[in-house]
């Protein structure tokens, strides 16, 4: 199979700098060949897709996912194999997923925790960041083995969770350090945990124990505090910063003042908070509300998704992902009675693609090529996977999507295959679907069929020092 040959034919090559109509041609799930009226020989055993009046993009790149994920008392529902063929089936042919030691425990045992749940079910590439969630030197010396030896590039610090999963600002400050020695982006859950934790013990006192309280003890400002908290942090030892699931207008803005200012950060918001709000928190019907539970929650300005997608179109905020971590009705309903047991994470992977075309470009707020630059490019290129990864270009990888910017498709848990009994975007009709996915040069979906095996996806290594994130770094070290 890894040696199908592969021709698409008659459709326009989008990558994030320039589009041109041009075929493609892939072996051995590399491209070989790009431009105009391309004939391989031989002709036998050859695939060919017409990609007429369609685009043809690099596969998109999810960030920010959490498979199978063991949490709040209950595990997510997309496992690694359902999550990545619903990646597949919305023009995902990449996640970045999440191994979380709890504190004390081994971030290397974790790590193979992870690796030994995706390998055998994966149906796309992945790679794993990795969580630090207490610090000591043992942590420091399983980041740089993780680094050098297992291709972890990213580690990821919890400003929230407290008891769990948060550390101080003494341990964020000692994990930067750590990070910029090894070469590594570090990444934040920005949200203060003392004022979420005091802040629910509040809300509960006052009797509001629904899925609207989840919110009101978590508001946009300490969101917004954690984050300038993190850049200030990360800044006073020359880190590179990665602010996951940025959620709302004032943890946006922060970032993106702290981006004029010159420092290094990157903001990810994510396709729930690009594609809904938090108004759905004050829905009459329970497990609705509860549905969109999530941390940071939605903001109820419904503005927000707007204002985040202007910023992603300009610049000021730089890739997208999507926090997947789904959990049914069943498993929402834990926190029937209390909103802090709410299990908190929404669906997102097979909805990313399509939501951002639907809201950025079919709206008018960017074009193709920012389009690919958000759902691929940028992610690859802070992780160091570009260019193998999030361009068509000779020599890449053969993760390409055919997307048809005309058809329309309305979104739903009837049709969707994610492995979750509820959607939040259900009913939102977008503009613009991924008609096949190939993945390693292999068409894994089209038209709706899928063409999979669990395992068949790789763990892809990143090497340190992604030099779209250090370049500057290193310069300002020896400035």
């Amino acid at each position: 199979l890894a040696q199908q040959r592969l021709l698409i034919k008659g459709g326009k090559v989008v990558n994030d700098d320039c589009s041109v109509v041009a075929d493609v041609y892939v072996e051995d799930g590399v491209v070989q060949q790009v431009g105009p009226n391309l004939n391989p020989e031989p002709p036998a055993g050859l695939v060919v897709l017409d990609a007429t009046n369609k685009l043809v993009i690099p596969g998109g790149i999810d960030t920010h996912t959490h498979m199978q994920f063991p949490f709040m008392g209950s595990r997510s529902k997309d496992d690694f194999y359902t999550g990545t063929k619903a990646a597949i089936a919305g023009g995902t042919t990449m996640i970045i997923d999440f191994a979380i030691p709890q504190k004390g425990c081994s971030l290397i045992e974790a790590f193979d925790t992870w690796k030994s749940w995706a390998d055998p079910k994966v149906c796309c590439d992945y790679a794993l960041h990795v969580a630090v969630t207490w610090w000591s030197n043992k942590v420091k010396e399983e980041m740089k083995s993780l680094v050098q030896n297992k291709g972890v590039n990213s580690f990821k610090m919890f400003m929230a969770y407290k008891d769990i999963y948060m550390v101080n600002d003494e341990e964020l400050y000692a994990a930067f350090s750590c990070c910029k020695e090894l070469g590594a982006v570090a990444q934040v859950h920005a949200e203060n945990g003392e004022l979420i934790a005091q802040g629910a013990k509040k809300m509960l006192a006052m009797g509001i124990t629904g899925p609207e309280g989840h919110e009101l003890c978590r508001p946009e400002e300490v969101e917004a505090e954690a984050t300038q908290r993190a850049i200030i942090i990360a800044n006073a030892v020359n880190c590179p910063l990665f602010v996951v699931h940025v959620m709302s207008k004032s943890a946006a803005r922060v970032i993106s003042n702290a981006r004029r200012e010159g420092k290094v950060v990157y903001g990810e918001p994510i396709a729930a908070s690009l594609g809904t709000d938090g108004t759905n928190y004050w829905n009459k019907d329970w497990a609705h509300a509860a549905a969109y539970v999530m941390g940071p929650p939605l903001r109820p300005d419904p503005s927000t998704p707007g204002f985040l997608m202007n910023l992603l179109a300009n610049d000021d905020l730089s890739v997208t992902g999507t926090d997947n971590c789904t959990f049914d009705i069943c498993q929402k309903a834990l926190g029937k009675d209390d909103f802090t047991k709410i299990p908190n994470g929404v669906n997102g992977v097979e909805d990313r693609m399509s939501v951002i075309w639907e809201k950025g470009v079919y709206s008018g707020k960017m074009d193709e090529n920012r389009f690919v630059a958000v759902t691929s490019t940028n992610a690859a290129k802070i992780f160091n996977l570009y260019p193998k990864k999030g361009r068509i270009a000779v020599g890449s990888d053969a993760d390409i999507v055919i997307w048809d910017p005309q058809a329309t498709r309305t979104i739903s848990a009837k049709t969707h295959h994610q492995a979750n009994n509820f959607n939040i975007f259900e009913g939102m009709i977008c503009h613009g679907v991924p008609v096949a996915t190939v993945s390693r040069g292999k068409v894994v979906y089209e038209g709706g069929a899928f063409n999979v095996t669990a395992g068949e996806g790789k763990y892809v290594s990143r090497p340190p020092f992604p030099p779209y994130v250090y370049k500057r770094v290193r310069q300002r070290e020896q400035v």
